[in-house]
């Protein structure tokens, strides 16, 4: 065989995702495209696959990823001539306990957030859908009648077949080899026959992506676990356009299949396979049968569908799927390499991601960006531990054995844990702090008061931390509070360059004195939120940025990719600096009793940094905030922040200073409207929607990323706003359908509770295609659909507490 010596874009992988992202852009973007196949399209994993296509997720972004799905597979046998075997059979998901039945309300509100149909509906009526069904231990159902099912071979080879018929070029039997690299750049993929040069390479290798990420530098953090399911003989009975079921409480699925059952699911002990390198000839290879592990989902199937007991068994499938640490797929531009996008770690859906998959990464491969915001499944999500392979065996078998559990609000992972910790993890815990984890970082999340179990009992209801977190709240409003937030990310932009750079990429004016700092937003091309951030200015030629824990590696690599040339440099410092943030209206008297340093409103006004010191530390000292009270983020280098936490707890004993946790900043920012990204704001949303038109700088003469949509864009027809109720059993948690006059004109993007003011706050976007002014949104009757009831809801477009800043400018 003759491979081209150049290709555009060269595409490794001809499973579902390779072959959709082929097809997308020989079809949408007129690429020249070569796709890579070690073995044979299909062999992998999407052979063996169940083939169920769901479309619902929490993520408004994927759930219409996965639609897209849906609606491209209904289509494609029209235009390839090879059909997919996709039938829309609906899909039922039952529950057999409470919170499981409002886990589905509150899917039931989601789906109608996001515009689909999901009806919830009764045992009875199960029975009548699957009369082999046993229903007497269920309290309802869900049924989505859009889902179904898909013979994954099928779908590949339409895929495949549409890819040629737009011009894409596909090779089986090559095997690859390495990439030519110039920097941190592809410039060849290296094969057994031969070399072709290129432009972009997409990495959609399946179990073998990470292996092949590995070539190029990049980690694919990837977890082979071996997933079975078996095929029925024909069971008399059984309708062939029976719908598919998820029966999560008994960890199992079905779907019908010429006239017999597959049925497989997730365990609470997966197998997975030991952490090296997956064989490169495992193109078809299955493990041998496993009945003794697969026996825990026969019973429970046989107790749902007892027709199981009286047929054989025609196949059993036990082959290896690849998973990611947290059950989301991996998307995007990893960022050790400019040029290579990966595709990979579909968790056992990539049938129904995969059409969606290809569109978004061809989209991104070509345009440089993604089209829409992907953030739960984008790559630079993850960080250095992510190269610590048995952690990410260990958290990916956990979140296997999640798949079908509750997903009760606030829950955390647990398996390796703790990662990292603060110099203050000790003191914190022996002061009865319960810990979360945000990018391997241990984060006190709430304090237990003497004689309460310091740890989380998850609820669907109001949970135990309620009660205390709500005492954290008021003791900040109050009087003052210390929260470690060390695991804050942390940069420095130098050179002599630095301002010019941090210009053309911000939003806001970040080119003030030196002691100035800003709160900023950086915009894609749309004019998008890709991150939010604050940035002082240190010198003429350094600068520093505080950002999110969990955006650490998204916002390093978005500004490093778009610095100019020239003499600047980022840097990344977040294990330089431990942060204590001391917070509340007696702030300044606690920190004037430490520090020499002239801490007053003229000589230290909100907005600015200085370097103070502090028992004998040189700190960095920011004043503002993210609770709505007067306060400073104290940085501090990281070996001297126990020293220095420990001077502030001794001067604030009189004010009764105490630590406070993140569910308490949660709680505190809701009342003063504070947004957070990858929520609130996000890559769909520009300031101007989200409220943020203060913090840009339109009025100058610069141009800046995002600067030409903002101009071009007309009046907006979306609007974030905020919403508090009273209803005492609201809880809220995000995603809730806002209702105006009765009408849904959109869906909260966060929720919680409001101590001081008594009330569950959410945000969330109000869209009216005639304009969202003033009069329009304030003119309207509004209710919050929470689990499925309407309730009454009042509407604010400023802040619920101290909406002038009096408190934190005093």
């Amino acid at each position: 065989m003759t491979l081209p010596g150049h290709a555009q874009i060269v595409v490794i992988g001809g499973g579902i995702i390779g072959c959709s992202t082929a097809y997308h852009l020989a079809r949408d973007h007129k690429a020249d495209v070569v796709l890579l196949e070690q073995g044979k399209l299909t062999s992998g994993s999407t052979w063996h696959a169940a083939g169920l296509v769901g479309q619902l997720r929490s993520s408004a972004s994927i759930t219409k990823v996965l639609k897209y799905s849906v609606d491209l597979y209904k289509g494609l046998a029209a235009e390839t001539g090879l059909e997919t075997g996709w039938k829309m059979t609906g899909c039922l998901r039952l529950a057999t306990n409470e919170d499981r039945w409002t886990e589905y309300k509150r899917l039931a509100t989601t789906a109608k957030s996001f515009g689909m149909e999901m009806h919830l509906i009764s045992p009875a009526e199960v029975k009548r859908m699957w009369p082999l069904m046993e229903v007497s231990d269920l309290v309802g159902a869900s049924w989505l009648p859009t889902d179904g099912q898909a013979s994954p071979s099928d779908i590949t080879q339409s895929l495949a077949k549409g890819a040629r018929m737009h011009g894409a070029k596909i090779v089986e039997g090559v095997r690859l080899t390495g990439f030519g690299m110039a920097g941190n750049r592809i410039t060849s993929v290296k094969t057994t026959h031969g070399e072709i040069a290129c432009e972009a390479v997409v990495n959609c290798a399946g179990q073998w992506a990470r292996q092949v990420g590995a070539m190029a530098g990049i980690e694919v953090p990837l977890q082979a676990v071996r997933h079975q399911y078996i095929v029925t003989e024909k069971i008399p009975g059984l309708a062939g356009d029976a719908a598919t079921i998820r029966d999560p409480d008994r960890r199992t699925y079905f779907k019908e299949e010429v006239g017999g059952l597959v049925m497989g699911g997730y365990e609470p002990n997966p197998q997975s396979l030991p952490t090296g390198d997956i064989p490169d000839d495992w193109q078809f290879h299955l493990f041998e049968d496993d009945y003794d592990h697969f026996e825990q989902h026969l019973v429970q199937a046989m107790a749902r569908v007892p027709a199981l007991a009286e047929v054989g068994v025609k196949q059993m499938i036990n082959g290896p799927e690849s998973f990611t640490p947290d059950g989301n797929f991996i998307l995007g531009s990893a960022p050790e390499c400019a040029n290579m996008f990966v595709g990979a770690g579909f968790n056992a859906f990539g049938i129904a991601s995969g059409g969606g998959a290809g569109w978004v990464l061809a989209d991104w491969v070509m345009n440089g960006e993604a089209p829409l915001d992907l953030w739960t499944v984008d790559i630079r999500r993850f960080a250095a531990m992510h190269r610590d392979r048995q952690w990410v065996s260990d958290r990916t078998c956990e979140a296997y054995g999640k798949h079908y559990t509750i997903g009760f609000p606030h829950e955390e992972y647990t398996s390796g844990r703790p990662r990292i910790v603060s110099p203050l993890y000790d003191r914190l815990k022996a002061r009865g702090a319960v810990f979360g984890s945000k990018l391997g970082w241990e984060r006190p999340n709430w304090f237990a008061p003497e004689g309460m179990e310091a740890k989380d009992i998850h609820s669907m209801g109001r949970q135990n931390w309620f009660g205390p977190v709500g005492e954290e709240h008021a003791h900040v409003r109050e009087a003052v509070g210390i929260f470690d937030q060390s695991s804050f990310a942390k940069y420095e932009v130098s050179g002599g360059d630095a301002a010019r750079a941090l210009d053309r990429i911000c939003a806001n004016d970040v080119t003030g004195a030196p002691g100035r700092l800003t709160y900023t937003q950086l915009l894609n091309s749309r004019g998008g939120i890709e991150c939010d951030l604050t940035v002082g200015r240190l010198a003429d030629d350094r600068f520093y940025i505080v950002t999110g824990t969990g955006f650490r590696t998204h916002d390093l690599a978005w500004i490093a990719e778009h610095l100019a040339e020239g003499d600047v440099a980022v840097r990344d410092v977040t294990e330089d600096w431990g942060v204590l943030s001391l917070m509340g209206p007696k702030a300044r008297d606690v920190l004037a009793r430490v520090t020499d340093a002239d801490v007053s409103n003229s000589a230290f006004p909100f907005g600015h940094v200085r370097e103070v010191g502090v028992a004998g530390t040189t700190v960095r000292a920011l004043r503002i905030t993210y609770v709505g009270e007067l306060g400073w983020e104290l940085h501090v280098p990281l070996a001297a922040t126990g020293a220095v936490f420990d001077a502030l707890m001794a001067a604030g004993a009189g004010e009764g200073i105490r630590p406070v946790g993140y569910r308490a900043i949660e709680s505190l920012r809701l009342e003063k409207g504070y947004r957070a990204w990858s929520s609130d704001i996000t890559p769909n949303d520009t300031p101007l929607e989200a409220g943020l038109g203060w913090a840009v700088k339109m009025r100058r003469n610069t141009d800046f990323i995002g600067r030409a949509a903002l101009e071009a864009a007309g009046p907006p027809v979306k609007r974030l706003a905020g919403f508090a109720v009273t209803a005492p059993d609201a809880v809220l948690v995000g995603r809730e359908t806002i209702l105006r006059d009765g009408e849904p004109v959109g869906y909260l993007t966060s929720g919680g509770y409001g101590y001081t003011i008594g009330k569950g706050i959410g945000y969330g976007y109000v869209r009216n295609a005639g304009g969202v002014g003033d009069d329009y949104l304030l003119s309207g009757r509004y209710e919050l659909v929470v689990a499925n009831e309407a309730v009454p809801a009042e509407i604010a477009l400023r802040p619920f507490y101290d909406p002038q800043n009096l408190r934190i400018k005093a």
